[in-house]
């Protein structure tokens, strides 16, 4: 088995202590193992975030925090739990419902990263003695030229740089992501060698505190939502939505619009009419966009390094493919992006993501929330 040797480890594996975030999931639990086997002293910790039960009365936290327990006596290591449910409703979950009442839809998976697992579940495990912080994410934390750098992972089919824009190289240094190297495929041999009671565990989906149960009743139970209008671009009523905060741009399923053409796609939203503006075919002008423009900008580095403009490439939604782009100028808390190729539902408040070469590694720079975009094809048509 090949491994991913660990940036800046100065002592023997045998005095080096890593505390591994463990989920209850395979990832996870392979991260715990291998490391195990290389040697290490490792610990399991498990972060509690959500405490609330699901539909059919089950709290998950528990359930998970079981499969942690079953994976860390077979491997004969240590176990603790932690509880972060306060820090993450006041810093992911409420910032989560702030966003889709403003009309926005959120990607709460960031901001965990940067308030939860790499600040206090961190913070956490350097204060308990850990020299490293394992977890089981897809992605490769590489020295090149002596600096940490944030690299894909080498299943471009599950790397996860996308959520961890935000991460610092000041933190990189003390966290390993020992399955970040390897196939899935690869990880899921692995949980069968060690015979893990997680090895055929299916991959958790969707907003974790969520869970398996109906989204728009979940949502209801937090935030006023209320129905409205779908209308095209013209201002003609073609039927009525649920609340305006259940859609996004590009959206085509449960809108509830039929009849004679092609697909409904959703274009736009006029929040203060509590309207949802939607246009028939994947297709449609409306739907495509040059350029855009974002702030919160991270870096990964902590600073822009470079020159303007600067050509490389970028995703505005996790599972695109990477986007051949132009940073043009950076001013104001605000960087200005031109797309070789028109982007296709540019959504506000979703992360655009960039990545550039170096020796050989597709490293991630860093990224920011897009804040506006250019006029629409649909626009510059008028």
């Amino acid at each position: 088995m090949s491994t991913a040797k660990i940036p800046n480890q100065k002592k023997s594996n045998e005095e080096t202590t890593v505390i591994v975030g463990m989920s209850g999931g395979v990832d996870s639990s392979v991260c715990a193992a291998v490391l195990k086997e290389q040697g290490y002293n490792v610990i399991g910790m498990f972060m509690k975030n959500w405490e609330e039960q699901d539909e059919n009365g089950v709290c998950q936290s528990s359930k998970e925090y079981a499969d942690v327990i079953s994976v860390c006596e077979k491997l004969d290591i240590p176990y603790y739990s932690v509880d972060f449910v306060k820090e993450y409703r006041d810093n992911v979950f409420q910032h989560f419902l702030d966003e889709y009442e403003a009309g926005f839809t959120p990607n709460p998976d960031i901001l965990c990263n940067r308030e939860i697992k790499f600040k206090v579940f961190l913070n956490k495990a350097l204060e308990l003695g850990a020299d490293y912080l394992a977890t089981g994410h897809y992605c490769q934390n590489i020295l090149i030229d002596g600096e940490n750098h944030l690299v894909k992972g080498n299943d471009p089919g599950k790397d996860q740089t996308y959520f961890l824009y935000t991460m610092k190289k000041e933190k990189l240094e003390h966290v390993h992501f020992p399955i970040g190297h390897l196939p899935k495929t690869e990880v899921r041999k692995l949980a069968e060698k060690f015979d893990l009671s997680t090895k055929h565990k299916k991959d958790s989906t969707g907003i974790c505190f969520i869970g398996e149960r109906n989204f728009k009743n979940f949502l209801s139970n937090y935030i006023q939502i209320k129905p409205g209008k779908f209308e095209t671009l013209s201002g003609e009523e073609v039927g009525e939505h649920s609340g305006s905060a259940y859609y996004t741009i590009g959206q085509r399923k449960g809108l509830g619009l039929g009849g004679p053409g092609a697909p409904w796609f959703v274009v736009g939203k006029d929040t203060k009419r509590n309207v949802v503006i939607v246009e028939r075919g994947e297709d449609h002008p409306a739907l495509f966009f040059d350029e855009l423009w974002a702030d919160e900008i991270s870096w990964v580095s902590g600073e822009f390094k470079g020159e303007l403009p600067l050509k490389c490439k970028a995703k505005i939604r996790y599972r695109q493919e990477d986007q051949d782009c132009t940073i043009t100028k950076i001013e104001d808390g605000e960087l200005h992006v031109q797309f070789d190729q028109a982007q296709r539902a540019v959504a506000l408040r979703q992360s655009i993501v960039f990545y550039t070469q170096v020796q050989g590694h597709a490293v991630c720079l860093g990224g920011a929330m897009i804040s506006r975009a250019g006029k629409s094809h649909y626009e510059q048509g008028q």
